[in-house]
């Protein structure tokens, strides 16, 4: 079978998600079997795999599943925790004492708490950390969860301290030991030293692409979620939005250069948030209160923003509680996951080794396997912070009975289209080794667009890396499948394949800001059910932000021989100078009195 026939059979996988899920608008638990069905026939049929590892994958991916159903139950349970001992009423009038402006709110939340989070722990934890937070403080539960894939771009390719680079990354290049070999050839004597060069490389693309990003969270908000549906108004807050931009880039590149992949997330979110929390305070960029923009009354909301979420008290407890003891969860949180993930403490031999692991090798004879370490999981560290706060909080037994009834209650909804969405990608991912001969879909995808679009696939590399987070729902993954190709690639065309390579781990974490599996487990968290196509609706055109400008200024990088004007520096200036012409039309006035840029 030709390559062109090979990876348009590939994609048919991902065009029956878009249809139906993106397009006929079908609830997740509807579309995915049908994308599980797709995939499994076509790996049966047509790659001719066995119908044992078929079934393999299909049982990894429920192992996986059941992993990320257990990280959802604590987030849930930690939220209506804090719920029911009332610290979510403090953390609520922290913020507003702050500003009660939600657009300098969710840029704090979103993309400073969460960008630490991301660095601490990875897979997806700031969706269970920050977006329940969003909806505790009032947000609507859409708006939290498109704001938290909003922000899953920048910091991911050094989540959970460097995994994407550290694993994905070096797993994927080291499968070809010429590489090692290479490396070398140009000066590295430790394989380490060759993932830290590219991880600064990683760092700077993702800085430049970085700079808009709060303030394409702060205009989606008040463009879907506003009374008036205005990009404006989000726009309004540019110098604020640029200001935390770069407090948490700046720190970010500089770590990545002094420090390596472990800690630029990490660092750069923590050192962000203490600069602009503190600027905030004092008033520094943000709007006057009278002028602060909110969300209109909850009466007036879509019902396709709440879901299953509940209505809150209007009433606040007669006294608060004091701010430190109620931030302490979320505290605890953050320390414990960096204190478990820090590699010279090697807590993981401990927590995913020693204790209780779940596995199954070799699953029915396939070759793969399939493990789960529930002391590793954040959903433990979730967990364990709840039964504190029982104690930190002084809460009631019966109060906290009802936060346990209240998250059980939540998570058979909220995680039913797990089931069949993490064994599809499984399913897509496993379908190599048939009788055919042919590699498995994603590789075969790939060859056929490397093969269509030649010197011009820097612009398409980014492309490529991001399809694989959006199906694999792992920037890690996603560089273990492609990064190889990708470095071959860069190759044939002759350029520096470092620079390809480091496209491949920017584009695939761009596409966790669309990952099927994420925005599933995001939007199960805080309950909204069913609305997962809405979702990813609303986070397509920051996708292809962020993978088209990143990869016009990697194709500017390795051309840059011809000069500044070359296609990709040109389409970059491009991107920069329209996002800099909506702020100077649409930044400067009221918005009531102007049109928004719809």
């Amino acid at each position: 079978m030709n390559t062109g026939l090979l990876a348009l059979l590939s994609v048919l996988p991902i065009i029956s998600v878009a249809i139906f899920l993106v397009v006929l608008r079908w609830p997740a638990s509807r579309a995915m079997p049908i994308a599980y069905i797709v995939a499994a026939l076509l790996s049966l049929l047509v790659w001719q795999v066995s119908f044992a590892q078929v079934l393999a994958a299909t049982i990894n991916g429920l192992i996986v599943a059941a992993s990320l159903i257990f990280i959802i139950f604590g987030a849930i349970l930690l939220l209506n925790t804090l719920k029911q001992s009332g610290a979510i009423y403090a953390i609520r009038k922290g913020f507003s004492d702050i500003t009660p402006d939600r657009r300098i709110q969710v840029i704090i939340i979103a993309w400073l708490f969460g960008s630490f989070i991301e660095g601490s722990a990875g897979f997806g934890t700031p969706a269970a950390v920050a977006v329940p937070l969003m909806v505790g403080l009032g947000f609507p539960a859409m708006a939290a969860v498109v704001s938290g894939m909003i922000i899953q771009s920048t910091p991911v390719s050094f989540g959970a301290l460097g995994t994407p680079i550290l694993v994905g990354v070096s797993t994927g290049l080291s499968a070809d030991p010429n590489l090692v070999q290479f490396a070398a050839d140009n000066g590295f004597e430790e394989w380490r030293q060759f993932l830290a060069f590219i991880a600064t490389r990683v760092a700077l693309i993702h800085a430049l692409a970085g700079t808009f990003i709060p303030l394409i969270v702060a205009a989606v908000l008040t463009r879907f979620f506003g009374r008036n549906r205005s990009f404006a108004e989000g726009l309004q807050i540019w110098r604020f939005a640029l200001f935390a931009a770069f407090s948490m880039t700046i720190p970010y590149l500089i770590v990545a250069n002094l420090l390596g992949p472990e800690f630029p997330s990490m660092f750069g979110g923590l050192i962000g948030l203490a600069i602009v929390v503190s600027a905030a305070r004092k008033g520094f960029l943000v709007p006057p209160r009278e002028s602060a923009w909110d969300f209109d009354s909850r009466e007036n909301w879509d019902e396709d923003w709440t879901g299953l979420q509940r209505d809150e008290p209007t009433s606040e407890p007669e006294t608060l509680m004091p701010i430190v003891r109620a931030w302490t969860p979320y505290l605890l949180v953050a320390l414990l996951l960096v204190i478990t993930r820090l590699p010279w403490l090697d807590m993981a031999r401990f927590l995913q080794h020693q204790f209780v692991t779940i596995s199954w090798s070799d699953i029915l004879g396939s070759g793969i396997n399939a493990s789960f370490q529930p002391l590793w999981s954040p959903a433990a560290i979730f967990i364990v912070v709840s039964f504190a706060t029982y104690f930190l909080h002084r809460m009631d037994a019966s109060a906290y009975r009802q936060a346990w009834r209240e998250s059980g209650a939540t998570l058979l909804p909220a995680s039913t289209a797990l089931v069949f969405t993490v064994p599809m990608v499984q399913v897509f991912i496993n379908s190599g080794g048939g009788a055919t001969g042919y590699e498995q879909m994603p590789l075969a995808l790939a060859e056929g667009v490397a093969a269509l679009t030649g010197s011009a696939w820097p612009f398409f590399s980014t492309f490529i890396g991001g399809l694989g987070a959006f199906v694999a729902g792992s920037n890690t993954v996603s560089n273990m499948m492609f990064s190889l190709f990708q470095f071959g690639v860069g190759e044939r065309i002759s350029v520096d394949p470092t620079w390809i390579v480091a496209l491949q781990a920017v584009g695939g974490a761009s596409g966790n800001i669309i990952c099927v599996h994420n925005v599933v487990a995001a939007s199960a968290v805080v309950g909204l059910i069913g609305k997962e196509g809405a979702v990813i609706r609303k986070t397509l055109l920051p996708f292809f932000y962020y993978a088209l400008l990143t990869g016009a200024i990697g194709y500017g990088i390795v051309n840059h021989e011809s000069g500044l004007f070359n296609a990709g520096f040109l389409l970059a200036g491009l991107i920069a100078a329209f996002m800099v012409y909506l702020i100077i039309r649409y930044g400067r006035k009221p918005a009531a009195t102007q049109a928004a840029p719809d």
